[in-house]
């Protein structure tokens, strides 16, 4: 059983394929997926969704690439909502250094607010980081954050990647591996221990190779595609397909504190 480590599953896309959707999934052998919050907007409608069925499992927090769209009192929201409806992590939170650098301190300061909450509420994380792991992982370890978490589309290097190991988190392995022209990330993927890696599809976004012609996205991608991330890691690593479908699946449980 497969379990998709971050799929925007409230997205609209997603949800007027339900249930067919659902079902697809299953057939597909995932029966988990982790549903991270973006904005504030979201939140209650992710809170129901997460009700609905108990292997659809709520993460909530303020992305740092929708910054335009949270206001002053969000974070009091926030940690408000974390200790009514109990999210299995803080997420998806982090830094985006794409974005304008006139962005990236109000960017850091909401990332630390964050930290906090997930601290006191004793949550793991989920990071979306780009073009910053070093800056993330020094406030990582400034902030003392210990109780790990998941670096969503990890796409950092070896050293990187030691590095939030040894805090305790796992790196996303999604759709970006499933292209052919992605030999960086295919070695990397290959050679880190399969203890640090769980499997995600970022659905409805970052559509696979398998999903894309002439260079343009046919679908969009979705949660039941997971296990083409899994083939490629079949065809990347010397364990058996049956061996990293077991650990990844592992390695989200335990990074979410479900075993």
């Amino acid at each position: 059983m497969l379990f998709d480590s971050h799929c925007h599953w409230d997205h609209p896309d997603l949800q007027a394929q339900q249930p067919g959707l659902w079902q697809a999934c299953v057939q597909n052998d995932v029966h988990d997926l982790l549903i991270p919050a973006t904005v504030a907007a979201n939140w209650q409608r992710q809170i129901d969704l997460s009700k609905l069925h108990p292997h659809w499992h709520l993460a909530l927090g303020l992305h740092p690439y929708f910054m335009d769209q949270h206001a002053v009192d969000h974070v009091a929201q926030l940690q408000q909502l974390v200790a009514e409806h109990k999210p299995v992590a803080i997420g998806e939170i982090g830094l985006d250094w794409h974005l304008p650098e006139a962005s990236w301190a109000e960017q850091e300061s909401l990332l630390l607010q964050q930290l906090q909450i997930a601290k006191q509420a004793k949550l793991p994380l989920i990071l979306h980081v780009r073009k910053c792991h070093d800056r993330v992982l020094k406030l990582l370890r400034q902030q003392q954050i210990n109780g790990g978490g998941i670096v969503h589309a990890f796409g950092g290097n070896a050293q990187q990647a030691q590095g939030y190991a040894e805090l305790g988190f796992k790196l996303g392995v999604g759709g970006s591996v499933t292209y052919d022209r992605a030999k960086k990330l295919r070695r990397l993927f290959a050679e880190l221990p399969l203890e640090w890696l769980v499997l995600e599809t970022d659905a409805p976004y970052m559509p696979m190779q398998h999903q894309r012609r002439d260079g343009q996205a046919q679908a969009v991608n979705k949660p039941s595609h997971l296990p083409y991330v899994l083939d490629v890691l079949v065809t990347l690593r010397r364990e058996s397909r049956a061996e990293i479908a077991r650990q990844t699946r592992t390695n989200t449980l335990q990074v979410l504190n479900f075993i």
